[in-house]
């Protein structure tokens, strides 16, 4: 069994946990992730799960709202559209049941076929990457809900964990292909917990035209810090840079124009 059963084990329990304390009120508080309810991020969480586990699709959508950009929007707002008028509790019910579903499926997988290839989001790859995806996925939307209601959390961890060194493989794209930061440039990200202590620390510099991971001694052109939950937002485009500056929870240091340029092109989960 992949060890990532066990992070979406703890990760599940952790969003059924937060969403068990919610008013009635709360499940229809607007979140970050645009168009979407606390209640539409469980709704959603469903439907990745459904699908995956072969289970009927929701019916398709008669119109695209305009936060709806593409084909798997669409497919991601009809799980939404089907559950809008349950009541949050049913909602998270449904998800449990999914959820433990899901987790026994995993468990009895064989070891062969967390390596076989098969279609991801991101494209074909081993299904312990998909996977991995997933404890990604739900962990962000925990987040969304969280900060939507109020109830910082689960900011520090084993998911966690998994969540940085998957946002720090794609900081590369961030730097080079986004941002298009100039040749020879060096930027770094600091990431600290909330007590200002650090967590990580990536530099990366432009090197024939890509950016690539850089020895953390190496002298930057301008310096990015900021939490870990502000970090996270950023890269999932759930804030701009210019919010998270104007709150004190961006700090940008060094060649500043650089260093928004780059903040500025964060965003790469959508």
């Amino acid at each position: 069994m992949d060890p990532v059963v066990d992070l979406l084990e703890r990760e599940w329990q952790s969003i059924v946990e937060l969403c068990q304390s919610l008013r009635d009120d709360e499940w229809d508080a607007p979140t970050d992730c645009p168009g979407w309810s606390v209640k539409d991020n469980i709704s959603h969480l469903i439907g990745i799960e459904n699908m995956l586990r072969g289970a009927p699709s929701d019916p398709p959508i008669d119109e695209r709202p305009a936060h709806v950009r593409n084909d798997i929007g669409a497919f991601n707002e009809a799980a939404i559209a089907a559950r809008r008028d349950r009541t949050g509790p049913d909602v998270l019910a449904e998800f449990q049941a999914v959820a433990a579903e899901r987790l026994a499926t995993l468990r009895a997988l064989p070891d062969e076929k967390w390596d076989e290839i098969g279609p991801t989001p991101t494209g074909p790859g081993p299904y312990r990457h998909f996977m991995r995806m997933r404890a990604f996925d739900s962990w962000v939307h925990e987040q969304d809900i969280r900060r939507a209601v109020a109830r910082p959390g689960h900011i520090d961890g084993p998911v966690v964990d998994l969540v940085l060194a998957w946002h720090r493989r794609n900081l590369g794209y961030v730097v080079g292909k986004r941002a298009k930061a100039p040749e020879g440039s060096v930027v770094a990200f600091d990431v600290v917990d909330q007590n200002g202590s650090r967590v990580e620390r990536n530099v990366l510099a432009v090197r024939d035209g890509r950016a690539v991971e850089a020895d953390e001694a190496t002298e930057v052109d301008t310096e990015l810090q900021c939490d870990v939950e502000t970090y996270n937002a950023l890269l999932c485009g759930r804030w701009t840079a210019s919010d998270a500056q104007r709150d004190g929870r961006l700090r940008i240091t060094g060649d500043t124009a650089l260093g928004r340029q780059i903040a500025d092109a964060m965003a790469y989960v959508f």
